[in-house]
């Protein structure tokens, strides 16, 4: 069975870091592109970063470009999320999905996705 567990979040002041971690128990973890998505509270789910299998390729929001970096350890079967630079716009519960499909790209769509975690909440305070 497939499972994607969330951590590193926290509470933490604007200009600070955080780094998430996801714990995937995914056989074919190496092929699987990992992504970040978050949803703050009264909107919609939407996308963070991803990044492909063999971290070919990553791709980020334009809100979080230059401040936050996706990187992987397939030796682990973990993706983090590297986040510096917060604001109090990047408050919300962060999740972590897998797209198990064979591919050499990472998607920015929710329905591309197979898997996902519980999430972990990320509050930045003003």
């Amino acid at each position: 069975q497939v499972q994607l567990v969330e951590s590193g979040g926290g509470l933490v002041q604007a200009g600070g870091s955080l780094r998430l971690s996801c714990a995937a128990s995914i056989r074919t973890f190496s092929s699987s592109a990992m992504g970040w998505f978050r949803q703050a509270p009264g909107k919609e789910r939407e996308f963070v970063a991803a990044i492909s299998r063999i971290s070919i390729n990553t791709y980020y929001a334009e809100s979080v470009k230059g401040r936050f970096t996706i990187f992987r350890d397939n030796a682990k079967n973990t993706v983090y999320l590297q986040m510096n630079s917060l604001k109090p716009e990047d408050t919300a519960v962060y999740y972590c999905a897998a797209d198990v499909r064979f591919r050499n790209t990472a998607s920015r769509s929710v329905s591309e996705y197979d898997f996902w975690g519980q999430g972990t909440q990320v509050t930045v305070s003003s």
